[in-house]
């Protein structure tokens, strides 16, 4: 057996840290990245999107938020990730993120409909398939490290996606981006394939010898669960708002959620050069609260553009430095049952990431983007008051 993780100075922990840190991470990451992509430019791009398939925006926004419960179908994944299988689920999950891709040339609402449910299920079997993966393969200490820059993909899906999909739409129409990203997504599968993977640098918790999650464990889940709403609940009617009130275009749209995704991105590798010494639960608390402050300003708006952007901004990078350092947090809250613990995760923010997209939606037509901030600044509120029981509860 593989020598223990919490031995920093023995031969396999030096090996497998190493290779995690080079080529390995980075086909992981990639293959994320392709997923995101395709999730992430669909609300930003939902006006043309509305266009194509004959509906209105606030339906498709409904649809998609409908289509986050394929994400529920993780709570079965725990068994398949801690038995050691997690590049296996990743493979076949990116196999159906093409497919979801493909669906949607078909071009009605109903095919839509299916599309945003496989790329959301997909999506979510690639992000606790790699939290696994890099969970067995690094101590706690150093986890937020490489968690970190695995969940930059979820920045590059707009600073590099969003404005190759603004290209492709103008050049090839709506189907474009549907045709690249599943190719794309294909080709990430057969390279994740190809990945000779290290040892897990822990010895496997026999699944007979599991218990049932600690209250710990259940407030680390439900905060991170909140924030996912929190950020979700304003990011789907981003590119309606920007489109409706501060008059961007399409191509403009692409634009800002590229300086987005940029800043999402310093958010990203902040969290994975400084949350590991600086305090994992203590900077989630400071960035969370800090969500609530982009919404403030985001409020306060009107029809300025600089303004709205300046909030869009504040909000993005705190709510990217918050969740990618909360799934540290849900990775280490049982460590005898982490496949189990990150797909029960997974399912329950999707749950909350529902919520918030279908009523989102639903709040913006009533009251435009003051309704999805209020929601959004709930979801950030009731976040904070669970890392502070999840800080105490630890302890105990």
């Amino acid at each position: 057996m593989p020598r223990s993780c919490t031995d920093p100075s023995g031969a396999d922990y030096r090996r497998s840290v190493s290779e995690i840190a080079g080529t390995h991470l980075l086909r992981l990451t990639a293959g994320k990245a392709v997923a995101n992509t395709a999730m992430r430019w669909l609300p930003f791009f939902l006006p043309t999107l509305a266009i194509a398939f004959d509906s209105k925006t606030s339906t498709l926004a409904i649809l998609l938020g409908v289509a986050e419960a394929a994400g529920l179908s993780t709570l079965v994944a725990g068994r398949w990730l801690d038995r050691g299988r997690e590049r296996r689920v990743m493979i076949i999950a990116l196999g159906v993120v093409s497919a979801g891709c493909l669906v949607a040339l078909i071009g009605s609402v109903p095919a839509f409909a299916v599309t945003a449910l496989l790329i959301g299920g997909g999506t979510g079997y690639v992000t606790v398939a790699g939290h696994t993966w890099i969970s067995a393969r690094v101590p706690f200490d150093r986890r937020a490290r490489f968690i970190g820059v695995y969940e930059m993909s979820w920045a590059s899906a707009l600073l590099i996606g969003a404005p190759v999909v603004a290209v492709l739409i103008s050049l090839f129409g709506w189907r474009g981006p549907f045709i690249a990203l599943a190719g794309l997504a294909a080709l990430a599968a057969a390279s994740v394939w190809t990945i000779d993977e290290p040892p897990p640098l822990e010895v496997r918790v026999p699944l007979e010898g599991r218990r049932p999650l600690t209250r710990h464990a259940w407030t680390v889940i439900a905060a991170s669960a909140s924030i996912a709403m929190a950020g979700l609940s304003l990011i789907v009617v981003a590119g309606t708002w920007l489109d409706d009130v501060l008059g961007v275009s399409t191509g403009g749209i692409g634009l800002v959620a590229m300086a987005f995704g940029a800043a999402e991105l310093t958010a990203s590798s902040s969290s994975s050069a400084f949350a590991d010494r600086l305090g994992k639960f203590r900077t989630v608390r400071v960035t969370t609260a800090t969500i609530l402050v982009g919404l403030l300003v985001i409020s306060i708006a009107g029809s300025s553009l600089v303004v709205g952007a300046i909030g869009l901004l504040i909000f993005f990078l705190a709510f990217e430095y918050s969740v990618v350092t909360s799934f540290s947090l849900v990775s280490e809250a049982m460590p005898n049952a982490r496949g189990q613990t990150l797909g029960l995760s997974n399912a329950i923010s999707t749950v909350a990431r529902g919520i918030g997209v279908t009523s989102a939606g639903l709040l913006y037509e009533r009251f435009e983007i003051i309704g999805p901030a209020a929601l959004s600044a709930s979801a950030a509120i009731a976040a904070l008051l669970l890392l502070r029981a999840a800080s105490l509860s630890r302890n105990e």
